[in-house]
């Protein structure tokens, strides 16, 4: 009996309704081409700070997606490390930490470079250097062996389980994953959008690691979504939206799994998906945006580097209250100079005083 997808005779030739799609394609497109051109217009270091800020979260809530919770600091330390920006507050990374970012910058700043056998397994061996996933032992940067049975994904306690999918037995996996990197290599005329969100679904009902499967599937969904717009910045974390629907997520999959070999759902809710992710980019780049507002308005006023570097501290999240003592202190200059720094600040309209009373008068943006 045909339990699954890959059990049907023209597994993967897959099929979908082009013409229900083709609304939510081209907002999905429109929608990503207005959000590249919003981010070109922030300047570089802008740009940065917000491919920065994305990354990072996409790495945590890939991470978050299958119930592995990792240090933000950590990760946004590796991120930024390897983005080569010289940051305040950079805090060592664990391995664990240290693979997931690797294969999440692969992915992304080497959106050009072809899908390979090789690269997969360099992804897997960096998600688990030590050979395990908690406390078993896996078959580490090669296809699993399914020496202790068929792989299926289960939920509920022991003597309750129920199994929700059982991938393609072992014996498959190089045919199947030779075809999988054939296709998904190979330029053809299905959009790039779309072409990952199939390779998403491909992918994981294909299921060849004994573990680290979603999060390489969503590498790979990144990789796509990098080729679509030809860039390697992300300005945008499917990651984090994915892990926000998670329930519904887990849900279409299974129902598709266990369907026929036409799509049209899965990719409706996968181009949904999407756009909501472009919703919550104003949410997670809240302070870049803030910060280009500023320079914007500000952008004729006359400011030494001082100024720049302390209003670029308060646009950040300033710690405590800035005082005249802070701003000297952290700019290395006297008190009187502190003074006048901050005075021509209020006197710019950019500055007021708290109206807090203490020992020390203290300041903040208008």
């Amino acid at each position: 009996m045909t339990r699954y997808i890959h059990q049907l005779p023209n597994w993967p030739a897959f099929e979908w309704d082009q013409i229900a799609l083709a609304p939510m394609l081209a907002a999905a497109r429109h929608r990503q081409g207005r959000l590249i051109g919003r981010m070109e217009g922030l300047g570089f270091s802008l740009q940065k700070e917000a491919v920065l800020e994305t990354l990072t979260l996409d790495v945590l809530k890939s991470s978050e997606i299958e119930g592995e919770f990792l240090d933000p600091k950590q990760v946004r330390s590796s991120v930024a490390r390897r983005l080569g920006m010289n940051m305040a507050g950079l805090v060592a990374s664990d391995r664990d930490v240290e693979g997931v970012v690797e294969m999440m910058l692969d992915a992304t700043q080497n959106f050009g470079k072809r899908l390979t056998r090789d690269r997969l397994f360099d992804w897997h061996a960096g998600l688990f250097s030590m050979g395990r996933s908690g406390m078993h032992k896996i078959t580490v940067g090669a296809w699993r062996k399914d020496a202790k049975g068929p792989m299926q994904v289960v939920s509920g306690r022991i003597g309750y389980e129920r199994v929700h999918y059982e991938a393609p037995p072992a014996r498959r996996l190089n045919a199947e994953m030779n075809a999988f990197l054939k296709w998904v290599n190979d330029a053809e005329q299905t959009d790039l959008v779309l072409k990952a969100g199939i390779a998403h679904l491909r992918f994981v009902t294909i299921h060849p690691f004994d573990d680290g499967n979603g999060r390489i599937a969503r590498a790979i969904t990144d990789w796509l979504l990098a080729q679509s717009e030809k860039s390697s910045k992300r300005f945008y974390s499917m990651s984090t939206q994915i892990q926000k629907e998670r329930e519904t997520y887990y849900k279409i999959l299974e129902t598709t799994q266990k369907g026929n070999l036409d799509i049209t759902k899965w990719l409706g809710w996968f181009l949904g998906c999407l756009d909501r992710a472009f919703d919550g980019t104003e949410t997670a780049l809240d302070v870049v945006f803030r910060k280009a507002r500023f320079w914007e308005k500000n952008a004729k006023t006359a400011l030494n580097e001082r100024q720049r570097l302390m209003l670029n501290k308060l646009l950040n999240g300033f710690e405590g209250k800035l005082t005249s003592s802070k701003w000297a202190k952290l700019t290395k200059c006297s008190q009187d100079t502190a003074h006048r720094d901050i005075q021509d600040l209020i006197d710019h309209g950019i500055l007021v005083k708290d109206r807090a009373g203490g020992r020390s008068t203290s300041y903040s943006l208008k």
